[in-house]
């Protein structure tokens, strides 16, 4: 890096600096820290490998096992967790500017009032760097001098998940990644050396705004966003022999044939190529190898907190935005189903009155991270226009307060090309994502709705089950129900044989869900 541009750079932190305000101590806020993973899952062994961020997060306050994304797509799933809304409310429906990913309508209407507005008119000092919406930067979507309200400090991803060659909006200024694996990988920890390599874009940048931070200053909102382990599955220099036998799991739905599911899954094929299974072997461990600079981050910006005495005082929140498969169903790699995979994802939360130790089993979304973050900060109510509910309620052990959910929501809207390049027999189908064995992995009708819901209990003694129903807006209307609790792989679908009048309750709900907004969402 060229002398001038890292005299800019300190100038910039410097007077930044001037614009952090002071706070009594006596009445200070805690700080809030929310690292966010790209397509990681929990099915598949997606949290194996982050163990420093097990011990420092998830030991250290609440694990939750049933955490469900509203889709099981980016864009979607990040504009929920932006502005605590279902899909069908925040408008979000795919990864494309045409659906609403960071389009000028949807920064007209939604990121106006996404969370970390509140945040900052809470007096909360707001820091954000890496991945933010798919279409993020590009020219319609305002480029790189559109900087979202709410923020301070802006470093944001130009486009989709990349680890080199990318582009940067650093509040509003563009900045060029080139691909030298010393300078540019997008996640990898800092080294120890002086000054520091710029080695790594989030978390030096993240040091440099905590190295401003103390128990003088204003509370402070950080969220990390980084690429791992979205594709192209590029792992940094020193991890890239990691795990040299692993392969991907081969329990479960693993290569085998989905039955009684919707067509997409029925095209699949049966064994798996070996070619397939190769390359899914390859991206299971790349995927595994890119984790490993985020858990080194974490344990860097846990340490430094620990450093400045502000880790008492700070909420650290680690989750991902979707799933992932790879063979499960006979689906070669990728998300965008409906099934536990692709749809639940990690939540581990620490920080002030949270009990240490403790896993929670109560299924809970990425719509209730924006209502926790503002009651974190001390805010006497949740926006009205958000779907979610604050999680503060798990927080500890001894709370009284009861959760006023049972059912929630996850929806997806197939993405399509009029052809397929390389399978001339889906010509004019409206298909997407097909491998080179042509096995699609979205479509036109790969678009649906899926209530799960905690059932009734029974007994004290006996808790209701949790069941998913799903209906696609296909010509079919075609349905799938699954007993989470006893078919965990969801094998059988009773829907099949369900009685048309218990359908109908489902259907109902379905509709319900599907028009809900704030309280209505509480069912």
């Amino acid at each position: 890096m060229a002398p001038y541009v890292f005299r800019i750079r300190i100038l910039w932190i410097t007077v930044l600096t001037l614009f952090i305000p002071v706070v009594s101590t006596k009445y200070r806020k805690p700080n809030i820290v929310f690292l966010l993973t790209d397509d990681q899952d929990v099915k598949l062994g997606g949290q194996t490998p982050m163990t420093k961020t097990k011990n420092l997060v998830g030991d250290k306050g609440i694990i939750f096992e049933n955490m469900y994304v509203s889709a099981p797509l980016c864009c979607p799933s990040r504009s929920s967790i932006l502005t605590g809304k279902y899909v069908h409310s925040n408008g979000a429906v795919n990864n494309s500017l045409t659906g609403n990913c960071s389009s000028p309508y949807w920064q007209r209407t939604q990121e106006v009032k996404a969370f970390p507005t509140y945040l900052k008119g809470q007096g909360y000092s707001t820091f954000f760097a890496g991945k933010y919406l798919n279409q993020y930067g590009t020219p319609m979507a305002g480029g790189v001098q559109h900087v979202p309200p709410g923020w301070d400090w802006w470093i944001g991803l130009v486009g989709n998940s990349k680890y080199y060659n990318y582009h940067l909006s650093v509040n509003g200024t563009l900045e060029v990644h080139k691909d030298d694996p010393k300078t540019d990988y997008l996640t990898d920890v800092i080294v120890s050396q002086s000054p520091p390599p710029l080695t790594d874009v989030i978390n030096r940048r993240a040091t440099s705004f905590l190295s401003l931070q103390n128990s003088d200053s204003a509370p402070f909102f950080m969220m990390l966003s980084t690429p791992a382990c979205h594709g192209p599955f590029t792992p940094a220099p020193k991890y890239q022999n990691n795990f040299p036998n692993k392969t991907a799991p081969r329990d479960g739905s693993y290569n085998k044939h989905g039955h009684d599911k919707h067509w997409l899954i029925q095209q699949a094929i049966t064994p798996l190529p070996n070619d397939t299974v190769k390359s899914e072997d390859q991206v299971f461990r790349n995927r595994w190898r890119t984790l490993l600079s985020v858990d080194d981050m974490m344990e860097n910006i846990v340490n430094i907190l620990q450093t400045k005495n502000l880790l008492e005082n700070t909420y650290i929140v680690f989750s991902s935005d979707n799933g992932f498969h790879l063979g499960q169903f006979s689906m070669p790699s990728d998300k965008r189903q409906l099934y536990e995979f692709d749809v639940r994802v990690p939540l581990m939360i620490r920080g002030p009155n949270v009990t240490a130790g403790r896993v929670v089993k109560e299924q809970v979304m990425n719509i209730d991270l924006a209502p926790t973050f503002l009651e974190m900060a001390g805010l006497p109510s949740t926006p009205g226009q958000m779907d979610g509910l604050s999680l503060a309620p798990f927080f500890s052990s001894a709370s009284n307060q009861t959760w006023g959910r049972s059912t929630i929501l996850v929806e997806h809207q197939g993405e399509y090309h009029e052809n397929t390049p390389g399978c001339p027999q889906f010509r004019r189908q409206n298909m997407a994502n097909c491998n080179n064995h042509c096995v699609c992995e979205d479509s036109w009708n790969n678009t649906y709705s899926c209530v799960i819901k905690r059932e009734s209990a029974v007994s004290p003694s006996q808790p209701g089950r949790r069941v998913k129903y799903c209906l696609f807006k296909d010509n079919q209307n075609f349905q799938e129900m699954y007993n989470l609790d006893m078919d965990p792989y969801e094998f059988k679908n009773l829907a099949v044989t369900l009685p048309e009048d218990k359908k109908k309750v489902y259907l109902n709900l379905i509709e319900h869900m599907e028009m809900c907004s704030g309280e209505s969402c509480h069912v």
